[in-house]
């Protein structure tokens, strides 16, 4: 999400099949309104600080004083696409902004009722699992409710900060946690989904899986490190994505890749993703506080 002005935002609305409408959907306290809090404020809607703390989509005065998410509330953003990450077919097209008309709804399962009319609007949601949580009654019941608008789903894997500060998890322990999140989420579309919405099991392959932390405003998908790394392994950046999830280990001294964990090597993920990431929070832990 980037700064825009209104005229910027009025221009892109004259551009019909450049909206989107995405309805963000969890499991009660599993981080929806702050991570829609820091878009707001990578869009300058509100102060970076106040991310978090402001609950700038809680708008009435009870949800404020319970601290919860009570009615829907919408909001306009301008998302602007890097082109060489477009199919061609879209790559030749006279704008890449898109506006992407955030919906954040309920988690409590007394008001599944806004969730549903969220949906109804919606061209996507955007499921948010806490990491230590992972997938809890709820968000079967919201997964549930998409699949039923045939709403494609998308997946992010939000407060990984209580991975490493609370938790303590090892970097294998980690990858097995994350692992089993999605599992569990695949688990779920394959019961509730049916054959005509087609192949829409999510994997951190296809970058339709988002890892991060909504309280400390960052987040990232493996294509992120897959472009880092391509050039300095001399791969496609494609391939490079394929070896940072799954059963790909890598092995320092020999520089080779391997499909079985052999001696001195290390997982792909854990070793290009987990420790670098580790590395950056552990430098600054005084400066935050675990997501709760």
């Amino acid at each position: 999400m980037v700064n825009f002005t209104i005229e910027q935002l009025r221009g892109a609305m004259d551009r019909p099949k450049n909206v989107r409408n995405m309805a963000v959907i969890a499991h009660v306290d599993h981080g929806k309104t702050t991570l829609t809090d820091s878009l707001l404020a990578r869009a300058g809607f509100i102060a970076a600080h106040q991310a978090g703390d402001k609950c700038a989509m809680d708008t009435r005065k009870d949800e404020q004083e319970k601290g919860i998410t009570i009615k829907s509330t919408a909001v306009s953003l301008l998302y602007e696409v890097d082109p060489k990450i477009l199919p061609a077919s879209h790559q030749k097209e006279e704008s890449h902004e898109y506006i992407v008309n955030l919906i954040d709804s309920p988690g409590h399962v007394d008001f599944s009722s806004e969730v549903t009319a969220a949906l109804r609007v919606a061209d996507g949601a955007l499921v948010v699992v806490d990491s230590v949580s992972g997938v809890c009654v709820q968000t079967e019941t919201v997964l549930r409710q998409a699949l039923g608008e045939r709403i494609k789903p998308v997946l992010m894997i939000n407060k990984i900060d209580r991975c490493v500060f609370e938790t303590q998890l090892q970097p294998e322990e980690l990858y097995q946690s994350l692992r089993s999140v999605v599992e569990r989420f695949n688990v779920l579309v394959a019961t509730y989904s049916d054959d005509t919405m087609g192949d829409i099991m999510v994997d951190p392959t296809l970058c339709n899986v988002a890892f991060g932390s909504g309280l400390h405003r960052w987040g990232f998908t493996l294509r992120r490190f897959a472009k880092m790394y391509a050039d300095k392994f001399g791969v496609s950046e494609d391939k490079m994505l394929t070896k940072l999830w799954g059963n790909n280990f890598y092995n320092p001294e020999t520089k080779k890749w391997y499909k079985t964990q052999e001696e001195n090597c290390v997982r792909g993920f854990n070793k290009f993703v987990v420790e670098p990431l580790y590395k950056v929070l552990h430098s600054t832990k005084l400066k935050i506080k675990p997501s709760c």
